[in-house]
This record gives C-alpha cells, structure tokens and sequence, in this order.
C-alpha cells in the first residue's frame, strides 16, 4: 500500500528558498497581464529542475512538464497576478509597488488574494517532485498563470495553443487560500465557486437642456426604473432553495449639471450555482431592460456586452473522493468539509477545455487564534481580514506548509508509486 506521509517525509522543501521567493512575489505584485517580472523569475527559478519550459503561453503563462516513465498525467494550475490595492499590512516585505493606470492615476498594488502563495507553493511542488522520482511515476505539469483577477488569463492560454503544447492532462487540480484556521485543508464534491457574469447595458434616451425636460427622453430615470425592478428578480423569480446575486455594480449616465444626457450606462454583476438559474435570470434581465426603454419612449433599443465570466466550478465526486481520502489520511483533523463560496474562478476553463475531470479546494490562512476569538466572539465578518482587502496576509508558516503539502497529495494520489 502506497503511504502518501512517507513519501511527503521523505523531502523537506529548502524552507529558507521558499521564504526569500514568497517574500519576492508579496513585494513586487503585477497586474493582471502586465506580470513580466513575474515571469522572469519563475524562468530563472525553473531552470534548476530536470524539465520541459513551454512560455510563453497567453502573455505570460508558463507550463513546466516533469516526466518519469509511464502513468498517469496530472495537471496542477497557480496563478500569479495581483490587484490594484494598497497594502496596510505592517510586515516587512509588504508591498510598496505603485503603478500608473491608463486615466493616468497612480494606485498601491499588492497579492491581496493570495496568488503568491498560490505560486510558492506550486514552485515547491516543483521542487519536490523533481527530487522524489523514484516514488512516482507519470507526467507532472505545473501551470502558473496571469490574468486570473480579470477572468482572462486561463481562456488566453487555451487560445494561445495550451491544447497543443502540453500532454493531455488526466486529472486537473487547483487550490485557493482563503479565510480560515490556518493550515486547514477544506474541500468539498460539486459547487465550490459560482458562476458570473458582468453585464454592461446601454441605456437609450434621447439629450434635452435641463430646463426642458419635455423634449428629453431621460435615460437616467429610466436606469433608476431598471435597477428598481431588477432587485425585485431574485426574491420573485428564483426558487428560494437556490441562489442567485444580480448586483448593480455601476451607474454612469451625464457630463455636467445642466443637460439631460442621451443614454446611460448600468453594469451588473450576476453570480449562480446552476446554470438554467443563469439562463433564467439574463433572460429576465433583458426582459425588464427592454421593457423600461419601450416605456421610456425611446427608439432604440438597449444593447448588452456580457464579459468577465467565470464558469461555475463544480469538483467531480469521483475524483474529490479519491483525494479527500488522502487529505485525510495526511492531515487529519485538518482535513475538513468546504462551504460552498459565491466567488468565481477561471480555473475550469482549463480542464473543461481538455474535457477532463478537476478538483479546486481551499487553504485557510487565518492565524488560529485569531481565528478562534473570532467565532467564539461571532464576529468572524467583522475580525477577519478577506481577500481583496488591504489587509489581508497569510499566516505565513503553516500556510504555505498546507498549501505545498495538500498540492502533494492531491498529485501523489494519482502519481505516486510503491
């Protein structure tokens, strides 16, 4: 029998390395698809391992591809983009990186999701893996990729000939670190994360000075009407035994004091667990759209740009319960049920472009005592850094050691060898 603790026992991980290259990434975060310093190191770091450097692939994906012999191919993504917020965090290496956006304002950046972490510990997979082939047999590919904060970077890869460049993956897996006791490995069958849509309308109307309402067609009242209604679409429309979000994330309508504008802008945000859910909602979306604009009086119609999807992430069983067996098996009690999360990923992209089956699971990050306070004092939303906020920052230690050794043992499973 195969003992996965052994095999994880067997190589300790250069803790020293894995420190200095998380500290590098916290540091000098990029935006998505801008990460070419990112990019550079990851080449420079991956020439230490006996493998296969497939990069660029979609801006600045890379793959490495470990193999040893006949077996099973196993696919393992990070990705390593960061966002456009100011780190508050008062840890030395925080990040003090600002860049300059396209408007020409300056903004602090900063891993305020964690995708440096997500990528230290796939580098030490690589790691790893390399220096323990006599314990498994197969192909290892390690997939670090851009543009997950836009939802752009795993479709930017399978355009740029992911198919074609790589073996054809068995299995694919992914993990995210999120709020909870650190060094927890939670994980669950079915939906993990929702799927989403942003939905950008244009409202038609027609401009009038502001002193002569009567020659408008006020496209501003008539968003007011849309976004009235649409609040109304979830708790009338939608099973309550489901979910759904329909977020107005932006109103956008005029230039200046005086001048009824000509049209309006409204963008949403629509999140679900089930995909005729979506289909019945956008369909009651553009309902309600059109409906108000013929109301309005106005000629035109509305039009809709949808964008930023993000397909819903649903774990195959037979795979969670091949691996959740060994999470068990490795970390015990820290071995633990997911919740099912309303954020959205582009992992799926990926395996469903291969048409294979993926497992995605979580990395609590919190610090356990403050953790603990937090739900004895049930103040969890109001204590607890998320990610997104300027705030948030992993317990370093027993974080990455979770991260790096679920990634292991998810891939041992399929790989590893008597």
């Amino acid at each position: 029998m195969i003992n996965i603790n052994d095999i994880l026992n067997s190589y300790v991980v250069d803790e020293s390395w894995q420190r200095a290259f998380y500290e590098f990434m916290h540091t000098t975060p990029e935006l998505s698809m801008q990460e070419e310093e990112t990019h550079q190191r990851l080449l420079a770091e991956l020439t230490q391992f006996d493998c296969e450097v497939i990069a660029p692939i979609g801006g600045y994906g890379i793959c490495a591809v470990f193999r040893n012999g006949d077996g099973p191919t196993v696919l393992f993504r990070a990705d390593f983009d960061g966002l456009p917020v100011t780190e508050s965090t008062e840890v030395p290496y925080a990040s003090k990186k600002k860049v300059r956006l396209e408007d020409g304002t300056s903004v602090g950046t900063m891993h305020a999701c964690g995708h440096d972490m997500h990528t230290t510990a796939l580098l030490s997979m690589c790691s790893f893996m390399d220096d323990t082939r006599h314990a498994w047999r197969g192909t290892f590919i390690a997939l670090f990729q851009p543009g997950e904060e836009l939802g752009v970077g795993a479709e930017a890869m399978v355009n740029d000939g992911l198919l074609e460049r790589i073996p054809r993956p068995d299995v694919c897996f992914g993990q995210h670190v999120m709020p909870g006791p650190a060094g927890t490995v939670m994980s669950k069958a079915g939906p993990q994360f929702a799927a989403c849509d942003s939905i950008r309308i244009t409202i038609p109307g027609r401009s009038a000075h502001g002193s002569m309402p009567h020659n408008a067609i006020d496209p501003t009242f008539t968003a007011a009407m849309i976004i009235a209604r649409l609040q109304g679409l979830v708790g009338r429309e939608v099973d309550p035994s489901d979910f759904a979000v329909v977020t107005v994330a932006s109103l956008h309508a005029g230039t200046t004091n005086n001048i009824i504008p000509d049209s309006a802008e409204v963008v949403l945000n629509c999140r679900f667990y089930q995909n005729k859910t979506k289909e019945q909602m956008y369909a009651s979306i553009e309902r309600v759209v059109r409906a108000e604009v013929q109301a309005s009086g106005a000629t035109e119609a509305p039009t809709f740009e949808y964008f930023a999807h993000g397909e819903l992430m649903s774990n195959d069983a037979e795979v969670y319960a091949k691996v959740r067996q060994s999470f068990d098996e490795v970390f015990k009690h820290e071995s633990a049920e997911a919740d099912r999360k309303t954020v959205s990923e582009d992992f799926p992209v990926i395996p469903l472009a291969f048409d294979v089956p993926y497992f995605y699971w979580l990395i609590g990050c919190t610090p356990k005592a403050q953790w603990d306070e937090a739900v004895a004092a049930n103040r969890v939303a109001e204590d607890i850094p998320v990610n997104h906020m300027p705030t948030f920052l992993p317990d370093y230690a027993p974080t990455v050691k979770a991260a790096t050794n679920a990634g292991l043992t998810a891939v041992l499973t399929y790989l590893a060898q008597p």
